[in-house]
Order: C-alpha cells, then structure tokens, then sequence
C-alpha cells in the first residue's frame, strides 16, 4: 500500500482540467455563466448511444486531448430480475467517444462495496460480453495502490481519505451513475457515485466507516477532492423505491448530463419529480440559491417533459417534489 499525503489545495492547483475547477468554483464566487446541464432523450440500450454521448461531450467542449480519463460506473450487486449497475453499453459509448476525442488513455474502474470480487460482478453484469478487451481497461479501486489525502475543512468526521491512486492520477473522472433513489439519502446519482471511489482495502466491505462519518458529508467530502469531473447519469431505466439494490426498474428514458455534479443532480431530482432542496448533501454542497432551477442552464429535453414520478419509501414521501 503506497500512501503519500496530499491536500485537496495541492490535487486543484495542480489539475490539467483546470478549466472544469474553475466551473464549480467560480459559480460559487458569482463570477461565472450559470452551470449546464443537458438531458437528452435515450429511449433504450442500443447502439444509437455511441453518437448520442459522443455529441453531448462536444456540446460541452470536454477537452480530453492527451488526457488521462477514468469512467466511473455504478457496480453494486447484480440481480437479473432488476436494474442496479450502470449499463455497459452506456459505458462503452463513453469508452469510445473519450477515445476518439483524443485521450491519452481511458480506463474503467469501480470499487463495490458489498462484493469483493469485482470482475464476478463486471461479468454477471455484462461488462465482459459488452466492452472488448474489458479486464484489460479495467482497476478495481478496492484493490488500488492509495494516497492519503487530507482534508481541508471537512463537511465529515474524517481528516482525511486514502484514495486509489487511478483516480488521483486521472485528469477526469467521468461519473456514470444509475438514476436511483436510495433508502439511506433519498437519492443516489453522480456525487453519491464517488462514494465507489474508497478503497475496500481500507474502508473494508461494506464502508461502515464512512457511514460513522456521516454518509451525506462524505458524499460532499469525495464530491470536493475530484474537482475534475463530468457526470453522464444513465436514467434510461433506472430503480425507484428501495433502492439502491432492492428497487423496482423505473424507465424514465433519459441520459442527464453536465460538467457541475450538483447541477446535474439537482436535475435528475426534478426529472424523478424529487425536491432537490431535501436532498441533504445537495444542501450541504450548495451555496445559497444553487440549487434552484432559475440557477441551473438546463438544454436540451424541458424537464416537464420527461419527468418520470419515482416511487419513494414511506419515510421518504416527504422529499417529493
């Protein structure tokens, strides 16, 4: 285990993706457009969604020439009778148009929390069939060599966070969540995504120590240390009611997209017909007016236009929207 102490001042002043920083720091600054969000109409998992993602990095002017990417989808469990795991269809769409925008190198890489095997779980959810040559562009975060990184005024109990070293060396994370609501934060999509981002060679299997610290302020915490983030959130059908893992497939028929995580989510909130002022670490990770509409460059499908009602659990009927 390799472990080098590094601040969150020292991962920003030295970020290739200078410009995507700057997005989520000079919003809260006021000196900065509003951020911009699209959502695009995906109606299923064909092959259509290799232009489809392909033309939503354009029209965002993601620069990755000669960057190192890492795609970041959402591996949980897998059960053939529902929908946890970002699809990989999806994944090798984002695979392919990084690449032929020009990055040095794109890698796929997890850290479950619940299963300690991750290539089992990859193959159970059609990683291996779907993406060619997928054990080769593929780092389980569990099992990553890691730094530490320390903390500067954090929303968690922790000072600091041991984070695998692929992802501190990536220029971009590319957070690739399921569209899900979530029975312990109401809902889960790209910022509770990073949460696969601690190692299990550290946190163990399941993270129980990031839940003593708090899961909304680790979200918030993790949504921090990688300023040099994009989300594509799969809400082509995602899991409404007990989610994460025990949910029911909702199809909302969608792809959500943008350069700023809690913009992007706070959309997703809106199209799941949630209330994106009571999600927690949404709050938490916003400054004053943030997560309102008015405040969000949304393209694009209008909300109202495919907002798809997701089920909720009975404790958390009062987040709706």
């Amino acid at each position: 285990m390799t472990r080098h102490t590094i601040t969150r001042r020292a991962l920003l002043a030295s970020a290739p993706l200078g410009s995507l920083a700057l997005t989520r720091c000079s919003y809260l600054t006021g000196r900065s457009t509003l951020p911009r969000v699209s959502i695009i109409r995906a109606p299923a998992y064909t092959q259509e969604l290799f232009g489809i993602v392909r033309r939503l990095l354009v029209d965002h002017r993601v620069d990755v020439r000669g960057k190192r990417v890492v795609l970041k989808p959402n591996l949980v469990e897998f059960d053939p009778g529902t929908t946890i795991n970002t699809h990989p269809i999806l994944v090798h769409a984002a695979l392919e148009a990084f690449r032929s925008m020009g990055a040095a190198d794109v890698r796929i890489a997890e850290g479950p929390g619940h299963r300690r095997v991750t290539l089992d779980l990859a193959e159970a959810a059609g990683y291996f069939e779907t993406i060619p040559h997928f054990e080769n562009l593929f780092t389980d975060l569990n099992l990553d060599d890691v730094s530490q990184v320390l903390l500067e005024n954090p929303f968690s109990r922790l000072n600091s966070i041991y984070f695998p070293n692929t992802a501190l060396a990536a220029d971009l994370i590319v957070s690739m969540p399921k569209m899900k609501t979530h029975h312990w934060v109401g809902a889960t999509l790209s910022m509770k995504n990073f949460f696969g981002l601690a190692p299990g060679s550290v946190y163990g299997w399941p993270k129980n120590v990031l839940h003593w610290a708090g899961i909304e302020e680790c979200i918030v915490d993790f949504h921090a240390a990688f300023p040099r983030h994009f989300a594509i959130v799969d809400g082509i059908v995602g899991m409404e009611g007990n989610g994460p893992i025990q949910g029911n497939p909702r199809q909302a028929g969608v792809l959500v997209a943008g350069k700023d995580m809690v913009a992007v989510d706070a959309t997703c909130c809106r199209v799941m017909k949630i209330n994106p002022q009571a999600i927690r670490y949404l709050r938490l990770a916003s400054a004053p007016g943030r997560l309102d509409e008015a405040n969000i460059h949304q393209t694009g499908e209008s909300i109202n236009s495919v907002r798809t009602p997701f089920e909720l659990i009975e404790q958390f009927q009062s987040i709706r929207l």
